[in-house]
This record gives C-alpha cells, sequence and structure tokens, in this order.
C-alpha cells in the first residue's frame, strides 16, 4: 500500500448537480423544480420554519417559564484553581483583579468560589460569594476569605 493507492471510500464524494443542462443530464426542462408553484419561480425564498401557510410548529408549542432578566450571574472558581495559582504566585492575595489577569474570570465579572478540589497552602481569597464548603476548606487550610 502507498499514497498512489489510497482513494476515497465509495460514498465520500459526490459530483455536484448541474441543473438545466438538457434532456440528458435527467436534470433538464424544470430544472429540478417541478411544475408551477412557490418554489418553481425565480427568488424564491421562504422563512425559516414556513410551513406553506400552516401555524408553524414554533407558533404551536406553548412557552413555558420566564428568564428573569434581574439575575446576578457569577464567574465561578473552584478552589483547584485557587490552588494551582496559589502554588504558581505564593503569598499573593487572590482577588477578583488577579484572576482576571490569569484568565480565569472576565475583567468586570462578579466571582464565586465554590468548594471544588482541596487547599493545602495558606490563601487570602478576595470575592463577591464564597460557598460553605470553600469557606470551610480555606479556613483549615490556615487562609482568610474575604467577601467584597
Amino acid at each position: 500500500m502507498n499514497l498512489s493507492s489510497l482513494s476515497a471510500p465509495s460514498g465520500a464524494s459526490e459530483k455536484r448537480k448541474r441543473v438545466g443542462r438538457g434532456m440528458g443530464s435527467g436534470m433538464g426542462k424544470t430544472s429540478t423544480r417541478g411544475h408551477k408553484g412557490q418554489g418553481s419561480r425565480s427568488g424564491s425564498r421562504l422563512l425559516r420554519g414556513f410551513e406553506g401557510g400552516q401555524m408553524p410548529l414554533h407558533r404551536r408549542l406553548p412557552k413555558r417559564g420566564f428568564t428573569n432578566i434581574f439575575k446576578t450571574e457569577y464567574a465561578v472558581v473552584n478552589l483547584d484553581r485557587i490552588a494551582a495559582l496559589a502554588e504558581r504566585h505564593p503569598g499573593q492575595i487572590i482577588d477578583p483583579d488577579f484572576l482576571a489577569a490569569a484568565g480565569i474570570a472576565g475583567k468586570s465579572e462578579l466571582v464565586k468560589v465554590l468548594g471544588g478540589g482541596e487547599l493545602k497552602s495558606a490563601v487570602t481569597v478576595r470575592a463577591h460569594r464564597f460557598s460553605k464548603s470553600a469557606q470551610e476548606k480555606i479556613a483549615a487550610a490556615g487562609g482568610k476569605a474575604e467577601t467584597l
């Protein structure tokens, strides 16, 4: 076997459909558009979801729930990521600005620290919110969890 004997598997490549090139092509006369009707005319384009005048599916289905536009969203950071940062930058206070510089949270995002992972060293962490388990683990490691 060598490069010259390789070929694509059957069905992997399909020839382009050339319409309106005579009866022998199998796609002559109406050029696969059928006879008359909306789709046969030039410039015919339907909106996404249009069902020929029938009520579209997205309008037949009921609406459910709602989206609270006043919801406060937090960038979530687990303790294992904070532990990795603390190892690389010992003695550094970990706050939202430091997390943004490290590429973990956005520049103007609110930060919530969750208790996923373990802390081995004492670290001062400043964030907008802490989960209960995160506060306990930070305190157990000898660090401080300061709420902004």
